[in-house]
């Protein structure tokens, strides 16, 4: 419970500091921000989906060789 209600803190500050009406006014440097994180996030993210890729078609390889030692062991 009070992890969400730091969270909603968290974001209710976010949303104030990044308005043009208030005295921080941080919305061109968050937007500056995000330009500048946005290539080597999404690089990142590219690396993760394809090492998740990989680790599913092999828990599928072997899961079909598991199942062909199954059905070999069973008609024996």
């Amino acid at each position: 419970m009070i992890s969400v209600i730091i969270g909603i803190i968290f974001i209710a500050f976010t949303v104030f500091s990044v308005l043009p009406s208030c005295s921080l006014n941080w919305g061109a440097d968050v937007i500056a921000f995000l330009k500048g994180a946005a290539p080597v996030l999404t690089a990142f993210l590219g690396l993760i989906l394809l090492f998740i890729g990989a680790a599913d078609i092999k828990d599928k390889n072997e899961a079909k060789k598991e199942e062909r030692e199954a059905k070999a062991k069973s008609e024996n």
